[in-house]
């Protein structure tokens, strides 16, 4: 039996960072694996492979809808699907390989195989007939997710589906049915949308991306409709079937009055739930919650003090970069450091065009709590960066503490919001104020001017650019 100080069960990014922090901090260290690549979810069948066809299909649309007016002619354009399924798998490839390395570089033993605790101090991984057990000082349970389904949606990968599943679609759908409006369903929806796929929401909210400040929801809403995508609010779904060929939903619309949908494919983006099936953690004192989440205290500890617990199977926002933070906490938790994070700080993302991004407090959680605030909103439709690229939906908004500058939120939809909500982090995290920010020199043109204008109204000056 081998003895590590570290051993972490998963090697999604929260796995795999906190692996190779352990490491880097001189633990002897081993990451447990079922799959045969490592990333988890993410990388394989999540952030990376989706982004990959989000960016194919963008550029699809691009040449079908825009290159003309840039004064390029296409002729004879066509979708070659199998090709752009290709170049996911080979994006996806490439960031395995990568991991691969980092495990050899940090001098990290792998194991593949099923890990499942036999009770405190011991493990054993399951690989077909063979087993071996293992113990270590600390352990680090990082398993992640699945997707969910609700009552009356049984999931059969076949035409009843999830976003694992249509990632590796053998052909091109020309219809699909999503059961859910969130991160998940609105990018499943545009990358399937841009290619020709006739596409349907169903959300049981009264708007897109619930989670995130409403504006934004009600914003996407609108550019995705303006694509040609059915987006039906205060939709209750009770049932689906695969029907062979095809597959229908059933559902109950705003007036309680029953409706039902045909398409090629029926895609589940509901939401997901912990996995911690095969675990064995009743053979230990960890204790879970009442939704199946590993009970977890501020650095991530369990109710035994040795194993610690991030990511999706701790509950919380459900994110990579959250829970690579939570790997990188751990780790130095355990190395004697003292690390804390502002989870109110961590973005969120989602990667449709134009991207939406968001960190901090919401409109709606400062009206709910009596929060006061002031609010700089600059539309991108008014920035010169904007124009050029023909980029102009969406906004910058920002809210901010009237008394002191704080900034309380920022929340933008637009070009390239995914990157422009780094600086918003930094003025968070650092507690930079509204006017320190708009003080600063931005580059001309760029859409990180829409941040600046909005943070100038948010403190009472008017925009003085575009």
């Amino acid at each position: 039996m081998e003895n590590f100080d570290v051993a972490v069960i998963g090697s999604g990014p929260g796995g795999y960072v906190a692996a190779i922090r352990s490491a880097q901090l001189g633990y002897k260290t081993v990451i447990i694996e079922k799959y045969d690549t490592l990333g988890g979810t993410c990388t394989n069948v999540g952030c990376i492979p989706t982004k990959a066809l989000l960016d194919s299909s963008h550029h699809y649309l691009e040449a079908f809808h825009q290159f003309e007016e840039h004064g390029i002619k296409v002729n004879d354009l066509k979708l070659d699907f199998p090709q752009m399924y290709k170049r996911k798998s080979e994006v996806v490839s490439k960031n395995t390989v990568g991991l691969d390395f980092l495990m050899r570089k940090n001098k990290i033993t792998r194991l593949k195989g099923t890990a499942g605790f036999v009770n405190d101090s011991v493990i054993k991984v399951t690989n077909g007939l063979e087993i071996t057990e293992i113990t270590a000082k600390y352990y680090i349970i990082a398993t992640g997710s699945k997707p969910s389904s609700i009552p009356g949606v049984d999931i059969d990968k076949q035409r009843i589906i999830t976003s694992t599943e249509a990632l590796s679609l053998q052909a091109h759908p020309k219809s699909m049915v999503i059961i859910g409006g969130g991160v998940i369903g609105v990018e499943m929806a545009s990358i399937f949308s841009r290619i020709g796929t006739q596409v349907t929401i169903l959300e049981y909210a009264d708007h897109l991306i619930a989670g995130m400040d409403h504006e934004l929801g009600k914003s996407l809403h609108r550019i995705l409709k303006k694509e040609g995508i059915d987006i039906r609010l205060g939709q209750s779904v009770y049932k689906a079937e695969n029907s062979g060929s095809s597959a229908k939903v059933f559902f109950r619309d705003k007036n309680n009055t029953d409706q039902e949908l045909e398409a090629e494919y029926v895609l589940v983006a509901v939401g997901r739930s912990p996995y911690t099936n095969g675990l064995g953690l009743e053979n230990t004192g960890v204790q879970l919650d009442d939704r199946g989440f590993i009970k977890i205290d501020e650095n991530r500890q369990t109710s035994v003090s040795h194993i610690y617990a991030i990511g999706d199977v701790v509950g919380g926002a459900m994110l990579a970069h959250k829970a690579e933070e939570e790997g990188v906490l751990v780790a130095e938790t355990i190395n004697g450091q003292k690390r804390h994070i502002h989870y109110e700080r961590i973005p969120s993302v989602v990667y449709t065009w134009p991207e939406v991004a968001s960190v901090g407090f919401s409109e709606e959680y400062l009206k709910k709590n009596n929060i006061a605030y002031h609010i700089g909103k600059f539309p991108f439709s008014a920035s010169a960066r904007a124009r050029a690229s023909m980029d102009t939906d969406g906004f910058a908004k920002v809210l901010v503490d009237p008394k002191y500058g704080e900034v309380l939120g920022v929340h933008i939809i637009g070009a390239r919001a995914a990157d422009l909500i780094a600086q918003a982090v930094i003025a968070q995290e650092y507690e930079v104020t509204a006017e320190d920010m708009f003080r600063i020199s931005y580059a001309h043109p760029t859409y990180s001017e829409a941040l600046k204008e909005a943070y100038l109204m948010a403190s009472g000056q008017g925009a003085i650019n575009i």
